[in-house]
């Protein structure tokens, strides 16, 4: 049975990471860098988790749990950066000066690689916790969540690589900053949305978790078609 759920938790992450994957029309990325990738998603959850337990101890010291405050400190803050904060340092740190980093949507493979890694490993504790129900809930929710942050980091992450090639530094800070602030935004909303339980939040859930997911696939199909070699020599500076 333990065999079912785990296929039941991983199954969708690596379904999600074949469609980007396929959507790489320009250049495939080595299977080996994106197997690592993935390996640093999972890492991820453990800084993440480390993260969260200390940001957790010091908000609670501020407001009661279960508040207002609380959970928009919690789940807007320490959640959100910390989890998004973790994949993109991990993801910048293996792939930033990769001569394989070559294509601007290769940002957008590598981010969805971070993010589903993470999801994955995520999804297999959850699922051996609770069982089947949390493995269908999570694989329509949750893991296509972490792609969704996924695509937009990595959106912003390949611009920002193009910037640095193009010589300008500035603009390209700035879109890695956005790099991690627009997904731990989307992330932020998602958990808060979730866990405050009311019957109109359920219906807002659900419209925010379709309308993120068909905005990101609209992204990376528009950028799977419109994708590019990121080479210096074809911009003028």
């Amino acid at each position: 049975m333990n065999l079912k759920l785990i296929a039941a938790a991983v199954i969708p992450a690596v379904l999600l990471l074949i469609r980007v994957y396929r959507a790489d029309r320009l250049e495939k990325e080595p299977v080996g860098l994106i197997l690592l990738l993935v390996i640093l998603g999972v890492l991820s959850t453990a800084l993440a988790s480390a993260a969260e337990q200390l940001g957790d101890i010091a908000v609670a010291y501020f407001f009661p749990e279960g508040t207002l405050e609380y959970d928009i400190l919690l789940y807007f803050v320490v959640v959100a950066f910390s989890e998004e904060g973790f994949k993109y340092l991990l993801l910048k740190n293996r792939t930033w000066k990769s001569p394989d980093f070559n294509c601007l949507f290769d940002g957008v493979v590598y981010a969805v690689s971070v993010s589903l890694g993470f999801a994955l490993w995520e999804n297999i504790g959850y699922v051996l916790s609770y069982g089947m129900g949390a493995a269908v809930a999570r694989a329509l929710t949750a893991v296509p969540g972490h792609a969704c942050f996924g695509v937009f980091m990595g959106a912003w992450y390949g611009s920002a690589k193009r910037r640095e090639l193009q010589g300008d530094e500035q603009r390209s800070a700035r879109c890695r900053l956005m790099a991690v602030l627009v997904p731990a935004l989307l992330h932020g909303c998602y958990d808060f949305i979730a866990v405050r339980q009311t019957e109109a939040l359920s219906t807002v859930f659900v419209v925010f978790v379709l309308g993120m997911f068909l905005v990101a696939c609209r992204l990376v199909t528009r950028m799977s078609r419109n994708d590019e070699y990121l080479n210096p020599r074809w911009y003028p500076f």
